[in-house]
């Protein structure tokens, strides 16, 4: 294009523009035809083990259920919101209908799965994408679990059918900006008044707070000095929640900062069952157990994707699952995945028996040991796809960073480390030794 000179640098590139750019992206389809996207989900190839045979006959049904959902109504829209960084509001209702929201719980609606339905219900919706298995664990695992653990009789009834059914959304709000890892020293306050309870303080990294109708707080009561828990409701006055930009994982979550000044909460919201911080360990034992079923379900659609893609990918005359090379990569993964299950099921079934101990759940769980091999696999994943392993449409990439915020939230893998050491040891690690004044030397 020739240059006239004696134009603006603005003009010059309106010019330019209007001539190279402007152009909507290439279909994914047409721009790389010798591999199906993501949008197109991969069956799942991941079972080598035949883990399917230790379910029942229930668990299974449920698997089935939710594949097809996450395949049929979520795979082919995932990288757009992904890259958007929103909730794809729209599928609420297909998410709903599946009948996984309350996981175990039993009664006022919610569905009353086994441990082990529930978590694999939670796998096969990883599999697909982590940001809607997010929004369904924080939704179901931690504020429905917290009801109906340490909720009154009243609170279940009026708080768990709609929660079930979707019809309303809840966040649950432990991590504040001082106090993560530390999350017992926690400084929102509960102040006692005529008729309950007034809040003041901040929380940070709220998944679904930007848009919860009820949000599961803990705050420090003021006069016993212990944690409590409070049921607060969305557009109470001096609440507000904003969303946490720039995140590069799980980024249709919508994570928050909620300021609380001055909320009033009623006597009747108030969680009766929480009355230290050891009564949230109810709750996240059986979170936890849900976690550790998040990378593990990442990591079957990571293979799952890889092995469709070297079969399609051709370099050198030859598909790439023939060279050795990415035939003994796409191994490791498989045994990762294979490894990963069948820790993930006993998890399960040694909370079920009143086995497991926080120890057990913080080596099953994401940190310890099940996120430190879905970091791996999906590395080598990411490895095999190439250039295209950068890019969301091939899954790989997006699977890549969302494993970043799991592998941190619900403790950190070090934190998690520590937890097991102790049960191990009998001897807790988790701050520094008192430094000395005086040396030894």
């Amino acid at each position: 294009m020739a240059v006239d000179l004696s134009k603006k640098q603005g003009d010059l590139y309106k010019d330019a523009k209007s001539f190279n750019f402007g152009l909507p992206a290439l279909d994914v389809s047409v721009a790389f035809p010798q591999a199906t996207p993501a949008s197109i989900f991969p069956p799942c190839t991941s079972d080598y083990y035949q883990f399917d045979d230790l379910l029942t006959t229930e668990e299974k049904s449920t698997r089935l259920k939710v594949r097809e959902c996450m395949e049929r109504e979520v795979a082919p829209i995932m990288t757009e919101y992904w890259e958007k960084a929103e909730f794809p509001f729209h599928i609420v209702p297909k998410l709903a209908a599946l009948r996984i929201a309350g996981g175990t719980i039993k009664g006022y609606g919610c569905p009353g799965l086994s441990i082990a339905g529930s978590a694999i219900a939670t796998a096969e919706v990883a599999r697909v994408d982590a940001s809607c298995s997010t929004f369904i664990l924080v939704h179901s695992s931690l504020a429905m679990l917290t009801i109906a653990l340490c909720g009154s009789e009243e609170q279940k009834q009026k708080y768990l059918p709609s929660l079930a059914q979707l019809d309303t959304l809840a966040c649950w709000a432990l991590t504040e900006p001082d106090y993560g890892s530390d999350a017992s020293a926690l400084k929102t306050m509960a102040t006692k008044v005529a008729g309950g309870w007034v809040l003041e303080g901040q929380k940070r990294w709220i998944g679904n707070s930007t848009f919860a109708d009820v949000l599961i707080i803990f705050a420090r009561n003021a006069i016993t000095n212990q944690i409590n828990g409070y049921i607060v409701k969305k557009n109470a006055p001096g609440l507000s929640a904003t969303k946490i930009e720039n995140k590069i994982g799980l980024r249709m979550v919508q994570n928050g900062d909620i300021l609380l000044k001055k909320v009033f909460v009623p006597d009747e919201d108030r969680l009766p069952g929480v009355n230290s911080f050891q009564d949230t360990n109810k709750v996240l034992a059986v979170s936890r157990v849900m976690v550790a079923w998040q990378p593990i379900g990442i990591s079957m659609g990571v293979y799952d994707m890889c092995h469709r893609y070297l079969k399609e990918r051709k370099q050198f005359g030859a598909p790439l699952a023939a060279f050795q090379i990415n035939q003994q990569k796409l191994v490791q993964m498989l045994g990762n995945v294979q490894a990963m299950l069948l820790i993930g099921w006993r998890l399960c079934k040694m909370y079920e028996n009143g086995k497991m101990t926080p120890g057990h759940a913080s080596l099953g769980k994401v940190r310890a040991w099940i996120t430190s091999k879905a970091r791996e696999t999906v590395a080598l994943g990411r490895e095999l796809l190439g250039g295209n392993g950068i890019l969301a449409d091939f899954l790989v990439a997006k699977a890549f960073c969302d494993l970043e915020p799991i592998y941190t939230y619900e403790g950190t893998y070090d934190i998690n480390s520590l937890v097991t050491g102790r049960d191990i040891t009998g001897i807790a690690s988790f701050k520094p030794a008192a430094s000395r004044q005086i040396s030894r030397l």
